[in-house]
């Protein structure tokens, strides 16, 4: 290696000869095949990536893609901000998604809300059923405290400073740095207001399927549960994958389920009409 870098023109060489190496954590460019959903064309794909544990990905989707994540090997904790990719002051607001949908557990047709009464992204579909929305991601203090270092660059990253990383690709900053949703990893609170929470290891490729209702920012965190009781920093690989699909239409039944939601749906459809 010292030879190498000695070498500017071996070191050219090295690096090209590395070209078609895969390894389990990456983005696939172009995706392969295998990893189109049925009925997805390859002109239609967006993204796919398999992102590593302790790792972060980042994405801008447009209005009625779709998002499936899997985990992988069923220890995977998917932490997720989601912004209006053209006005990003509004992103996700956890509090308003529990309250307006008198609901406090995400599952198939919940939908993902803004501090705008917008609906970002909503859950098409779900297999999980593991999801968290109290809890938030844990930051460097608390992997310290936990693990000896919870810096970015040392071996137990913490999702608050993978997210900026994330954040930082659209200029946004440590004060965009919003409260997250966890999908795969839940939690339950208790009649006395304890949060319990249920991080498993469970069944290999769970998979939850997001539709963006809105043009959007998806950031990715994939670190251990901030509430997660096991000594060892423990996380599986968070496979992504995107494709463009169709905006949702008046007679779609997760738009239709409540009132509630009916109304964040045509708050959506009213300023895309602007």
């Amino acid at each position: 290696m010292t030879n190498i870098l000695a070498n500017p023109l071996a070191a050219r060489d090295h690096a090209r000869a590395m070209a078609g190496t895969v390894v389990e954590s990456m983005p696939i460019l172009p995706p392969h095949a295998d990893d189109l959903p049925p009925g997805v064309s390859a002109d239609d794909h967006l993204w796919e990536e398999t992102i590593a544990p302790g790792g972060y990905a980042t994405r801008h989707l447009p209005r009625g893609a779709r998002l499936r994540l899997i985990d992988v090997k069923g220890d995977a904790c998917a932490s997720v901000m989601i912004f209006n990719a053209q006005m990003p002051s509004e992103r996700l607001n956890v509090a308003d998604t529990v309250k307006v949908q008198w609901n406090a557990y995400l599952g198939a047709g919940k939908l993902l809300l803004s501090d705008m009464g917008r609906v970002l992204m909503s859950i098409e579909a779900d297999d999980a059923g593991t999801h968290d929305c109290f809890s938030g991601t844990s930051n460097a203090a608390t992997n310290a405290a936990k693990y000896g270092d919870g810096t970015n660059s040392g071996p137990h990253p913490n999702g608050r400073d993978r997210f900026l990383l994330g954040a930082a690709k659209h200029g946004l900053g440590r004060r965009d740095v919003h409260p997250c949703v966890n999908l795969f990893k839940g939690t339950h609170i208790e009649a006395d207001g304890t949060i319990t929470p249920i991080v498993g290891p469970f069944a290999p490729g769970r998979s939850v399927v997001l539709r963006a209702e809105m043009e959007v920012i998806v950031v990715i965190a994939n670190c251990p549960h901030v509430l997660d009781p096991r000594p060892d920093y423990t996380v599986t690989p968070l496979r992504a994958s995107a494709w463009r699909g169709a905006i949702t239409p008046s007679d779609d039944p997760i738009r239709n389920a409540t009132p509630e939601g009916l109304r964040a749906f045509e708050n959506v459809e009213d300023y895309c009409r602007r």
